[in-house]
């Protein structure tokens, strides 16, 4: 079983940056692919970027290309997603989710384990 907190959301202006920082525990993370995930009020829960288990690949919904960068630090066990020059519209709970099968998927379905989530608000 795998276990995973996010932290670092906040409340923000536009154009500020912020890290999300996901923690995990119960077992080595080193082959999952590692992603993550935002929710909006009123809206599904979307696809943000995905890592693969040797960090070498990295994949970015089109929005957040160029601002968003995602990594991970597999000895610590840690994934990350430092958010730059953030606008209103990114404002959404962040979610982390691990998928143990070493996919790169965009589908929330293919992900075995999921944080609790953080709110990141961002006004304009």
């Amino acid at each position: 079983q795998v276990q995973l907190v996010e932290s670092g959301g906040g409340l923000v202006q536009a154009g500020d940056s912020l890290r999300l920082t996901c923690a995990a525990s119960g077992r080595s993370l080193s082959r999952y692919t590692m992603a993550w995930f935002r929710q909006a009020p009123g809206s599904e829960r979307e696809f943000v970027a995905v890592i693969g288990w040797t960090a070498s690949t990295t994949y970015y919904k089109d929005s957040v290309k160029g601002r968003f960068t995602i990594s991970r630090d597999n000895a610590r066990t840690t994934v990350y997603l430092q958010m730059n020059s953030l606008k209103p519209e990114d404002t959404a709970v962040y979610y982390c989710a691990a998928d143990r099968l070493g996919r790169l998927s965009m589908t929330r379905d293919q992900y075995d384990y999921w944080g609790q989530g953080t709110q990141v608000t961002v006004s304009s």
